[in-house]
């Protein structure tokens, strides 16, 4: 059984090193999924591939069915669910594009997004611990693939997670910055909240593309932004490669 999940973000629609076995539509009570679950083997183990933006990045990140996406992978058997989250660098030692960061913290700016999955409609008020938003057993894993890999990522940081689709004024980002965040990024909730409500073990890699708002005098560049993002997703392939054996080793 497929264990372990990769939710690809902006630049990681598809995985090209991942061996792909086949593909898999999985219906939902929250509706369509982003896109058709794909599975396949990476590093020589078995693994299932989501794109939260669809397959051809069609969906921006205020519009995507968090709740379908990690109620499919539950549905598929997954019980680890890695996420991939192209960010910004607020705090001046994670400003450097191309940097990769496994966060620990994360804090939600979102609004009006369905980010749970025990609504009213569940006939029951449920109350989850979200003192450590990610799993730190897959965050030590990561940390060592990284290792392994010579990819020198960050080993903490505070996830900033906004509404989006604009990016950020220089004020947000200076009150995020007073707040404690060190990346600024739009799909990192309700994602990491509904993984644990189902009780899935969840990390990100967190990808700078970026300095934030107001961080250098340029504005933001997407054609640097698009830049940087393939270099960061050729780094993110490789801790993935070192990262899945470990996982299903677990």
């Amino acid at each position: 059984m497929t264990t372990v999940a990769i939710i690809g973000g902006s630049g990681l629609t598809n995985l090209k090193n991942l061996r792909i076995m086949r593909r898999e539509v999985v219906r939902t009570p929250y509706g369509e999924p982003s896109a058709p679950m794909v599975f396949g083997q990476l590093g020589g183990r078995e693994a299932v591939f989501l794109p939260r933006h669809g397959a051809g990045h069609t969906i921006p990140p205020h519009d995507v069915n968090y709740r379908a996406n990690i109620w499919a992978l539950k549905q598929t058997g997954v019980n680890k669910v890695i996420a991939v989250n192209a960010v910004g660098g607020i705090s001046s030692g994670y400003m450097t594009p191309g940097l990769l960061v496994i966060p620990d913290q994360i804090i939600d700016y979102t609004y009006g997004r369905e980010h749970t999955f025990f609504g009213s409609e569940s006939k029951k008020v449920t109350h989850i611990d979200f003192t450590y938003p990610y799993c730190e057993e897959l965050r030590k894993i990561l940390i060592q693939a990284a290792t392994r890999a010579k990819l020198g990522a960050v080993e903490c940081g505070t996830y900033g997670a906004t509404q989006g689709p604009r990016f950020e004024s220089a004020a947000e980002i200076r009150r995020m910055e007073r707040d404690g965040a060190d990346v600024v990024g739009m799909t990192g909730m309700p994602e990491a909240g509904l993984a644990l409500e189902l009780e899935l073990c969840y990390a990100s890699i967190a990808v700078v593309v970026n300095p934030a708002a107001g961080k250098v005098r340029e504005v933001i560049s997407l054609k640097e932004i698009e830049k940087h993002l393939e270099t960061g997703m050729t780094k993110v392939r490789s801790l993935l490669e070192e990262a899945i054996p470990l996982i299903a080793g677990t």
